[in-house]
């Protein structure tokens, strides 16, 4: 059955692009379905090829084939290479070589290929390559403007170019062109045969839509969901994560269980455990959120993982030991109120539970993600879900554990 966002009339290519890049992979196909097989294929040459992938990987093989026989024969031909590479690499988003040429061409005659080429595609370089198609150089405009007519390519061409692997996963070439910043990108093979062009905008585009994935990531939104998503859909989604999160709840439940003789003792101490819980998550919240920016902007080396934990380890101790002396301060001041005759213990266990807490706390929160990777899991996924408990444990039994002992 459509719904009415499939049915109504009619969309221009530009629109539906639009709504295809709004939808997950199976909403696209759907609304593609119910669309003009022509329309649809303009629609796919504008969105971004990370996109574009996805859709079409959704698709099943027959009526993949038809939408692509209704694609022009060069975008067909590149978009089935595409889908031969793994998601999310260089090679399922690059584009097909174009304005190659080779070395003893001259300047004069690579003005009249371009006239041609400028017509069907938006040219930035040109590429020189042997009669292999192995990449041996590139040409900028600027070198084509200010040299002679009869002067050969090979002259004025940059050698050994810069180039990436087609599966080179986003994330590496992201952090391979960090400091470049070409506007295109040559692909090319073990070989060195140049068998694709990757654009800067496309990659970080692409980098732009999995980055805003990973806040719900990390609370168990799947990035396939969109605010289209049918409802069931989502319920479908979202359910096991919370799920889990009952589960890690329930640890920390059990925390505080075995330490109920303790806070029907001291009944002031349950006033304290939201506050301990809070400021300890936003500890970890902090550390993980850095590391992940390290991860995905490579920043985190190989082998700088524990200088990174020992440093969040500090960190956590210098915040807990400052903010520890204004909650003891805290505890001390509402436990003389309350005419508590060890007022002064009370908000010494609170500086103590909230330092260590906070260590604890900074450092699950680096390594979590770092954890999550080694299992070859995505770092940021319900990473909040196990660094919540691991601080809730924490905190809660710090806390109950050293007020334990200071009743005894």
């Amino acid at each position: 059955m459509k719904t009415p966002a499939e049915i109504e009339s009619p969309l221009t290519s530009e629109a539906l692009a639009d709504k295809i890049a709004r939808r997950s992979p199976k909403e696209a196909v759907r609304l593609i379905d119910a669309q003009d097989p022509a329309l649809a294929t303009g629609a796919l040459e504008s969105v971004n090829p990370s996109i574009r992938g996805k859709v079409l990987r959704a698709f099943p093989e027959d009526r993949l084939s038809v939408l692509l026989a209704q694609a022009d024969p060069d975008y067909a031909r590149q978009w089935r290479e595409n889908l031969t590479f793994p998601d999310d690499t260089v090679g399922s988003m690059m584009e097909a070589p174009i304005g190659v040429l080779r070395p003893d061409t001259t300047i004069a005659q690579a003005i009249e290929e371009l006239r041609a080429l400028v017509k069907k595609a938006f040219i930035t370089y040109l590429f020189v390559s042997d009669a292999e198609n192995c990449l041996l150089g590139v040409v900028v405009m600027r070198e084509m403007m200010l040299g002679r007519p009869e002067q050969k390519l090979e002259e004025i061409m940059l050698r050994h170019p810069f180039s990436l692997r087609p599966r080179m996963k986003l994330e590496d070439a992201m952090k391979a062109v960090l400091n470049k910043h070409f506007p295109v990108y040559p692909v090319c093979n073990e070989a060195g045969q140049l068998v694709g062009l990757m654009r800067g905008q496309t990659m970080f585009e692409a980098q732009a839509i999995e980055i805003s994935a990973q806040a719900g990531s990390m609370v168990g939104v799947e990035k396939e969901e969109r605010l289209t998503t049918p409802w069931a859909r989502s319920l479908k989604f979202r359910h096991p994560w919370l799920q889990l999160n009952l589960l890690t709840a329930f640890v920390a439940a059990a925390v505080v269980g075995v330490f109920q003789g303790t806070l029907d003792k001291l009944v002031i101490l349950a006033v304290f455990l939201p506050v301990l819980a809070g400021q300890s998550g936003n500890t970890g919240c902090q550390a993980l959120a850095v590391t992940l920016r390290g991860m995905t902007l490579g920043e985190l080396r190989s082998g700088r993982e524990l200088v990174m934990v020992i440093k969040e380890a500090l960190l956590g101790l210098a915040n807990g030991a400052l903010v520890g002396l204004t909650a003891g301060a805290g505890m001390f001041i509402y436990a003389r109120l309350q005419g508590h005759h060890s007022a002064l213990g009370l908000g010494t266990i609170v500086f103590f539970a909230m330092t260590f807490s906070c260590v604890i706390s900074g450092v699950s929160g680096a390594v979590v993600p770092l954890v999550l990777k080694k299992l070859g899991a995505d770092p940021a996924t319900a990473s909040s879900i196990f660094l919540t408990t691991a601080t809730d444990v924490a905190s809660m039994g710090i806390f109950l554990g050293l007020a334990t002992l200071f009743i005894h």
